[in-house]
């Protein structure tokens, strides 16, 4: 029996099971699947509305973080309130019985040493801020920080910034409590106001190079050698524990280029002065006069050129 099949057929026929090349190029597919364009025009045109509310959830909750730590082991905070508090103590009895006039026009040599406490305690602290960095990125907690979708990876300094500046603030406070309690007095509201401007300013200068340090530097056992060595050569190169006309001139010249001078000097103001202005002189520098608004115009220059000479270092890490 022959078997005749139609070449140009464009569907099987019972003795060709198979469909030939042509049926199946004349089939239309038919699915059931609803295509849908993945993004509307809508969501591209605005794709991070809530870009600056994610910022500050993300920043709260990493500061949550490190304060939660803080309360775990609080041995930092406290021994960073007992130790200048010590020194306030100590070295005002030490120097009770010092000459008439060494210290300026106060004699009671706590009054004088408690504005150098207050800025170095923050100083201090504000050294310390890379640390948590540091040994986050040892962990490895920083590298998932950095694959989580985060609105900005700048958050974890943020955070870190506002959880050091609010200690050193805490400390500060303390510190004048402290020194009012032995005798030193206590400034008005507004002279407190400016105690914590200046404390502030400081504080965030310091925290962002120390921030820097901790993206910078392999690890922790050389960030605390660079703190070991920057600590107590700033303390005593500035004018915390002598007042300026006490150096040498060389030292003077030392004293005047440190940063930390220039937040102690309107600090001693408030506690020797009962009235001041911003045009009052607060420091007699080797080339001149330093008022009490020329040091906080140079204690925000220093918080500013720290804060801008970090920003390549965050970048490419944080990048």
């Amino acid at each position: 029996m022959q078997i005749f099949t139609t070449p140009n057929s464009q569907f099987p026929t019972p003795d060709s099971p198979f469909p030939t090349p042509q049926s199946i190029m004349s089939v239309t597919p038919k699915s059931d699947i609803n295509w849908q364009p993945l993004a509307s025009p809508q969501a591209d045109a605005n794709p991070a509305p809530n870009f600056f509310g994610e910022l500050v959830q993300e920043t709260l909750a990493l500061t949550r973080r490190l304060f939660i730590q803080l309360q775990r082991r609080p041995s930092t905070l406290v021994a960073g309130i007992i130790q200048p508090v010590m020194w306030l103590v100590l070295f005002g009895a030490l120097f009770q019985n010092a000459p008439k006039g060494l210290f300026g026009s106060t004699t009671n040599y706590g009054q004088f040493l408690a504005a150098g406490v207050i800025v170095f305690t923050a100083f201090a602290g504000a050294l310390n801020a890379g640390l948590p960095v540091m040994f986050d990125r040892e962990f490895g907690f920083l590298n998932r920080l950095l694959v989580a979708p985060l609105a900005s990876r700048f958050s974890i300094v943020f955070a870190s910034a506002i959880f050091i500046i609010s200690q050193s603030l805490l400390q500060a406070a303390v510190i004048v409590a402290a020194a009012g309690f032995i005798g030193a007095g206590l400034p008005d509201a507004t002279g407190l106001c400016a105690i914590a401007l200046i404390v502030f300013l400081l504080a965030l200068g310091v925290t962002a190079i120390s921030l820097g340090l901790a993206f910078a530097l392999p690890g922790h056992i050389e960030l605390i050698a660079v703190i070991f060595v920057t600590n107590l050569p700033l303390l005593f190169a500035s004018t915390a524990l002598a007042p300026l006309s006490f150096m040498p001139q060389w030292l003077q010249v030392v004293a005047t280029l440190n940063p930390l001078s220039y937040a102690i000097e309107p600090i001693r103001y408030l506690y020797l002065h009962s009235t001041w202005e911003l045009n009052s002189v607060v420091m007699q520098a080797p080339w001149g006069d330093v008022t009490f608004g020329g040091a906080l115009l140079v204690l925000f220059g220093f918080a500013v050129v720290a804060l801008l000479s970090i920003q390549p270092q965050l970048r490419r890490t944080l990048a």
